[in-house]
Order: structure tokens, then sequence, then C-alpha cells
């Protein structure tokens, strides 16, 4: 299955399901949720705050990745995410977000899926 999202620059988000394929376009990085959906981002997003703060939890939890790099959230969530760095949120929707992020929210309902095995739910804020 293949979801591809066009950006209004010519750059295209691709998110697809693990694979082995390791070739990523030149200009774009390559990201999993923690349900294992593959994201193919473009660089600039290293550079928005909400994906910055997504980096951040990644790395405080230490996500088991063997190399490759896992965001504490579902796909689901990534690609609300996805779409709302699309639109060029204001500062202030964009703030709401890193701060819902940063209260564990979606951290936390990943933790939880880990410990009863049961489907990831959607992080809301």
């Amino acid at each position: 299955k293949r979801i591809t999202f066009s950006r209004t620059s010519g750059d295209v988000v691709d998110t697809t399901s693990c694979s082995t394929s390791s070739a990523v376009k030149k200009g774009h990085f390559v990201v999993y949720s923690a349900d294992e959906k593959r994201f193919v981002l473009p660089l600039e997003y290293l550079k928005n705050k909400i994906v910055m703060e997504l980096f951040d939890l990644a790395e405080e939890f230490g996500l088991s990745s063997n190399g490759a790099l896992i965001l504490p959230c579902d796909a689901t969530f990534m690609e609300y995410v996805i779409a709302l760095i699309k639109r060029k949120p204001s500062k202030a929707v964009e703030q709401a977000l890193v701060l819902s992020i940063a209260s564990d929210h979606c951290i936390s309902s990943y933790l939880y899926q880990q410990e009863t095995s049961q489907q990831l739910p959607i992080c809301s804020f």
C-alpha cells in the first residue's frame, strides 16, 4: 500500500510500509512511525518545530530501531503532522501541537501499546 502526498513546491512526501529499500532521493530523509510506516520527507522538515519535538522524544525514550529513526507516534499522527506542515500553520498552531506532543500524549500512547500489545490509539490534543 502506498500513499503519496503532493507538495506545492513539487516535492513528494512518500509513506509506505517498512521496506528494505534504502534508496532516498537527494534532499530527503527517512523516518518510521512507531507502527513501522516509512516516511520519506524533504530535508526542509528538519527545521520544523513539530518534527524537532518528535526527534527529541525519540531520542529521549530511545526507541529500538536497528539503525532506523523511529518517531514515537503512529502513522496516522505522522500523516496529520505532514498535512499540517504542508499548510504552513501559524506559529500559535505549531506551538500548540508541540506543547501537546511535549505533554507526552503521543509517547504515552506508544508505551501503553507496547505494554498491552493493543492497537496504538491516535494521538489527541
